[in-house]
């Protein structure tokens, strides 16, 4: 007679998926941003450290390998350009901070999400927790416009900024785009049509504030790449979706008039640099000007980490202002000063020069690369014998395009910046991880007319990705599929070891079976 176990007992406990640890921080950046501006770091940067950590106790408990040769090489680029800027930095404590939080954001928070995500269900959890914080976020913003209790714009206390306050005008416009960018390609997945379609109305939703946040890099950033993803999930639906959206925001608009004076300003204000540009206009082109000629006095290492507000002055002509203006939202007036050049190419030149520019740039280059091949890789095996990854390949390629765009016009900084690593994390488990190899596994053996026998993968619609795993935390999820980060050595040293480099090969470990990481059915 089997005993009920207790709702967290040890045995329920680690059988709950590790991706838990990073849906936690995605949660916890819809608590309330003191409204002074704070100082001391976000709750959800304090969990995001304990997330690398838990990962690091889980490796070292089941003995495993942590990353393999790509990604190791592909995440741990950056680092090389971070240390000869650290060692440039105007002082030892700056040189730190600015490279503990580069590392926080672009090396260790993504390696632990990559290596926390066991298959295709986490990255789906992962992907709806971010639009639920999007959509907590975009009702706040929303209720601020209606209510006249956002952050000032125009002299009107009516901007949309959600939990983040007026002193960080960009951290709802972030949340809500990554939110919308995960629901777009939640809803043109195969998953069952009442999740798409519920996807499909999150979209719809999330567009209202994200006007209202009056971000111009936001909206620039999201419609590239909701274009991006209907392309690349077909011509035929990126037209009958596009036709949709539009018609959507001809009601919103032009129907209801939602602030449609102010957002025409916004939106002819993009463009409008000589004439009569607002300020912020002018103060961004001039701080872009001013990082170009840090770059050109430092062309190789750049200023140090943290130098731009020491060198800004020096490069800087007289047309910019002391600062930005920011009220309302619970805070009062306060100036704040230009610290960044608002475009994260040009902060990564000024202050890390071309090596730091070629390290980072090349590492988010080689995780864009990799991942659409994968997703090529994952169309191709549609109709074969392989699972369908359209949704996550969806969310992971459109989360890296997003950034990578949105770069152009903003940099790193604020409690939102956490979700960036957690975009890049997602990005990498497709690239590097299971989700590209499955692919290409599925692919091969598509074209290979049936699936192979134990040497060649196994079972391609049952594989490890099971929760009924072995129990040992990665392992239970990834314990097969070759080389994939979350995937490790077989524990009992059964199976070949795969060639360096394979992203997706066979191996067996620890009792349970092999196969493509197909990450359903359980584990045989």
């Amino acid at each position: 007679m089997s005993q009920t176990l207790p709702p967290w007992s040890a045995p329920r406990v680690r059988r709950l998926p590790p991706v838990l640890a990073v849906v936690a921080v995605v949660a916890l950046l819809a608590l309330p941003v003191a409204p002074d501006g704070g100082g001391g770091a976000h709750p959800a940067d304090v969990v995001s450290a304990l997330v690398v950590l838990y990962c690091a106790l889980r490796l070292v408990r089941d003995r495993r390998r942590p990353l393999s040769r790509t990604a190791a090489v592909v995440l741990g680029l950056p680092v090389l350009g971070l240390a000869v800027a650290a060692m440039g930095a105007v002082s030892p404590g700056a040189g730190l901070t600015g490279l503990g939080r580069y590392l926080q954001v672009f090396v260790l928070v993504p390696a632990a999400v990559l290596l926390l995500i066991r298959g295709r269900d986490d990255v789906r959890l992962l992907a709806w927790s971010m639009v639920g914080l999007a959509v907590w976020q975009g009702a706040v913003g929303v209720h601020q416009y209606v209510t006249a209790t956002g952050a000032s714009y125009q002299g009107e206390p009516i901007r949309a900024v959600g939990t983040f306050g007026a002193q960080d005008v960009m951290g709802m416009a972030t949340v809500v785009s990554l939110g919308l960018v995960c629901a777009v390609g939640l809803a043109l997945g195969r998953t069952p049509v009442r999740h798409r379609l519920f996807a499909a109305g999150c979209v719809l939703a999330l567009l209202l504030p994200l006007a209202l946040s009056f971000s111009r890099g936001a909206w620039i950033a999201t419609a590239v790449t909701c274009a991006a993803q209907l392309l690349l999930a077909g011509v035929r639906r990126a037209l009958a979706v596009g036709a949709a959206v539009v018609a959507a925001g001809v009601v919103l608009v032009g129907g209801f008039g939602v602030g449609t004076a102010m957002l025409q300003e916004r939106v002819g204000s993009i463009t409008r640099v000589t004439g009569s540009p607002d300020q912020s206009v002018t103060d961004r082109y001039t701080m872009w000007a001013a990082a170009a000629g840090m770059w050109r006095e430092r062309p190789l290492t750049g200023v140090g980490l943290k130098g731009f507000p020491e060198h800004r002055d020096g490069h800087a002509s007289l047309a910019l202002s002391s600062g930005s203006e920011t009220d309302g939202a619970g805070a009062g007036y306060r100036k704040q000063p230009l610290l960044s050049p608002h475009n994260m190419y040009l902060l990564v030149l000024a202050e890390q020069g071309l090596i730091g520019l070629l390290a980072l740039a090349g590492s988010w280059l080689a995780l864009l690369v990799l991942g659409l091949r994968g997703l090529r890789a994952a169309r191709r095996s549609r109709g074969g014998s392989g699972p369908d990854h359209a949704d996550c390949a969806l969310v992971a390629c459109g989360l890296l395009v997003w950034q990578l765009t949105d770069f152009a016009y903003a940099d790193i900084g604020g409690p939102s910046t956490v979700l960036t690593a957690v975009c890049f994390g997602l990005a990498a488990w497709w690239a590097l991880g299971g989700g590209a190899g499955d692919g290409a596994l599925a692919a091969a053996a598509a074209g290979a007319g049936a699936g192979a026998g134990p040497e060649a993968g196994g079972e391609p619609e049952s594989g490890a990705g099971s929760s009924a795993g072995s129990g040992s935390g990665f392992g239970s999820g990834a314990g097969a599929g070759a080389e994939s980060e979350a995937g490790a050595e077989p524990v009992a040293g059964t199976g070949p070891e795969p060639e360096p480099g394979a992203e997706s090969g066979s191996r067996s470990g620890s009792g349970s079976g092999t196969g493509s990481r197909s990450e359903e059915g359980p584990v045989r």
